[in-house]
């Protein structure tokens, strides 16, 4: 699958004029990445949106089931769940190279936006989780393609800096920030 990006001046990568936007939700082990996918999954079909997700497994091939991340992902409400790793795609194919989430867009069918957890070395917009506490440096601190960090600690990185707890807020910023139009609440 190959994908070819049609506006990427916004930082927003959109694979073609109508594909959905991709947000990766970074950080290093421990920091809540999970945690705040699984919140901002339940926030946005909350309000009506169809997420799908892609998370990168780099240990390679685990397949879905109960307490895994993808697994949550599901069970928060992604309407489409991908596993990736250096050998699996789950939905489960065998493969000849790890895929990047911009060739996995194409398992998503008709998702209003798609988050990827995971890929903090890729050339897309992402979302850092961080917590000092874990005794890393932050991982994307510069990144151009930096839209936001998520910390309790205080964090003058050049973006805006949302409290792990106010997830409204954050996901306020998402849907204006990638342009999602407005969709009747989930009742």
């Amino acid at each position: 699958m190959h994908f070819n990006s049609n506006d990427t001046s916004s930082g927003i990568h959109r694979p073609a004029a109508t594909g959905p936007p991709l947000v990766c939700i970074v950080g290093y082990s421990g920091s809540g990445k999970t945690t705040l996918m699984v919140r901002l999954i339940q926030a946005l079909v909350h309000r009506g949106y169809k997420v799908g997700t892609i998370k990168h497994d780099s240990q390679g091939g685990h397949v879905d089931h109960p307490g895994k991340d993808s697994f949550r992902h599901k069970a928060a409400g992604a309407a489409t769940a991908v596993i990736a790793s250096p050998r699996q795609v789950s939905v489960v194919a065998d493969v000849d190279h790890e895929h990047g989430p911009e060739e996995l867009l194409g398992l998503m069918g008709a998702m209003d936006i798609v988050l990827a957890e995971g890929y903090k070395r890729a050339a897309l917009p992402k979302i850092e989780v961080y917590r000092p506490e874990t005794g890393k440096a932050p991982a994307c601190k510069g990144d151009a393609r930096l839209l936001a960090v998520v910390s309790a600690a205080a964090a003058d990185w050049g973006v805006p800096r949302f409290a792990p707890a106010d997830i409204e807020a954050l996901v306020d910023f998402l849907v204006q920030h990638v342009g999602l139009q407005t969709v009747k609440a989930a009742g």
